[in-house]
C-alpha cells in the first residue's frame, strides 16, 4: 500500500473510532467501554482540556469529535479528494501555527497536509494543547508512519517550505512580517451573519440559536449578527432562542453575559436582553461573547451588495433563500471537507506550492 493509501487508511479508522467513542459516552451503559485504552484516554483528555482552557467544554468537545467522526468516512475523504491530483504534490513540510479558540479547530489544517503526502511541523495554540496531539497519537498508534509525518514544536519555526497561519488582525501583520517570504495562508478575524426575512418558522430559529451558541459563539463560523427587516418582531427572536437558555449556567459564559451587560449599560447603550443574550444595533460583525449585533435593512438587493463588499469579514451566511451557497439555518457547525476557511483551498494551495 502506498503512503497516501495507508494515510486514507488511518483517518477512515480515526473516523470510526470518534464515531464509536461518542456513542458510548453519551449513552446511558458505557462502563464497559470505558476500560478501553483509548475511549478512557479519549474521556481524561476532555476533562484536562477543560481544566487548561474553560471554554473546551465536554459537550463541546464531543461536538467536535461527533462532527469529525461523521467527516472521516472513505467515501467523504475520496469524494473529497477525487478533485485533485494529489500525485502532482512536491514534498514539504508545512509549518502550521493553529488558533485555538474552539476544540480541533486547526485539524482540517492538519489533515491538508497529511492527505496531500507532506510533513506538518505544528505549532499549538496555548488553549487547546491537548486535543491535536490526542488525535496524532491515535493516529500513530494505527499506522507508525506518522511518527516521523507530524512534530509539534514550542520553539522558533525553522527548517520548513511553507506557512499555513491562523490568529487574528493584529496577529496576521506579526505572520505577514515573518512568514512572508514563504508561500503562506494567513488567515485574520471573519465572522459569520445571519440574515432573517421575518418569515421563518420558530424551528429555524431555534436552530439558528445552535450557530449562535456552539461553542459559545467564538468560532468563525459562529453567527455574531443578524440583519432583520425594519418592521420585525424581536420577541419572536427570543422566543425561539428560549431552548438555548441553559447556556448561562456556565459559569464564563454568565461572566462575560454580565461584564458586557454592564458595559452597556454604564455607556448609556440601547441594548436588548433576555437574560442570557443581549442585543446591541452595530454596523460591525464582531459581538462579544454572550452578544449579538443586530442591523436592519430596507432592501434584499442592498443587502446583498453590502455583504458582497465586506465579503473579507465574513465566514459564512446564514439564510433561506437569500443568496447563493447561504448556509442552512443551524449548519454552520457542520462543515463539509471542502468547506475551507476563508474560502482558500488549502488542498490546491499545498499541491501548487513546491
Amino acid at each position: 500500500m502506498t503512503h497516501h493509501n495507508l494515510t486514507i487508511e488511518a483517518f477512515v479508522k480515526l473516523g470510526d473510532f470518534l464515531r464509536t467513542f461518542c456513542e458510548f459516552i453519551t449513552s446511558d451503559n458505557n462502563s464497559e467501554h470505558l476500560n478501553h485504552k483509548w475511549t478512557a484516554r479519549f474521556k481524561t483528555e476532555i476533562e484536562m482540556a477543560q481544566h487548561y482552557n474553560g471554554w473546551f467544554s465536554e459537550k463541546n468537545c464531543l461536538h467536535a469529535f461527533q462532527e469529525w467522526g461523521n467527516l472521516l468516512t472513505r467515501e467523504n475523504l475520496e469524494a473529497w479528494l477525487r478533485n485533485y491530483d494529489i500525485t502532482s504534490n512536491k514534498e514539504k513540510v508545512v509549518a502550521l501555527i493553529m488558533a485555538g479558540n474552539i476544540p480541533l479547530v486547526g485539524f482540517h489544517d492538519l489533515l491538508c497536509v497529511l492527505v496531500t503526502g507532506n510533513k506538518a511541523l505544528v505549532k499549538l495554540s496555548s488553549n487547546d494543547q491537548k486535543l491535536i496531539p490526542l488525535i496524532i497519537d491515535y493516529l500513530k498508534s494505527i499506522e507508525p508512519h506518522f511518527e516521523e509525518r507530524v512534530i509539534f514544536t514550542k520553539e522558533k519555526l525553522e527548517h520548513y517550505d511553507a506557512v499555513i497561519a491562523t490568529g487574528s488582525n493584529n496577529t496576521a501583520r506579526y505572520f505577514e512580517y515573518y512568514f512572508g517570504k514563504k508561500p503562506h495562508i494567513i488567515r485574520k478575524n471573519r465572522n459569520s451573519v445571519a440574515v432573517l426575512n421575518g418569515k421563518e418558522s420558530e424551528k429555524e430559529l431555534t436552530a439558528l440559536g445552535e450557530d449562535i451558541f456552539r461553542y459559545f459563539g467564538l468560532g468563525c463560523r459562529s453567527v455574531s449578527k443578524i440583519f432583520i427587516p425594519n418592521d420585525y418582531n424581536i420577541d419572536t427572536f427570543f422566543k425561539a432562542m428560549f431552548p438555548h437558555n441553559d447556556i448561562i449556567n456556565h459559569n464564563k459564559y454568565a461572566n462575560n453575559y454580565d461584564y458586557n451587560k454592564a458595559v452597556y449599560l454604564m455607556s448609556e447603550f440601547k441594548i436588548l436582553d433576555n437574560g442570557f443574550l443581549i442585543l446591541k444595533e452595530e454596523k460591525s460583525y464582531g459581538s462579544p461573547i454572550a452578544s449579538l449585533f443586530y442591523e436592519h435593512y430596507n432592501n434584499s438587493e442592498e443587502l446583498k451588495a453590502k455583504l458582497k463588499l465586506e465579503e473579507d469579514n465574513i465566514q459564512c451566511i446564514v439564510s433561506s433563500g437569500f443568496i447563493d451557497n447561504e448556509i442552512s439555518f443551524g449548519q454552520t457547525q457542520k462543515p463539509s471537507l471542502s468547506d475551507y476557511a476563508d474560502r482558500i483551498d488549502t488542498v490546491n494551495f499545498l499541491l501548487r506550492t513546491s
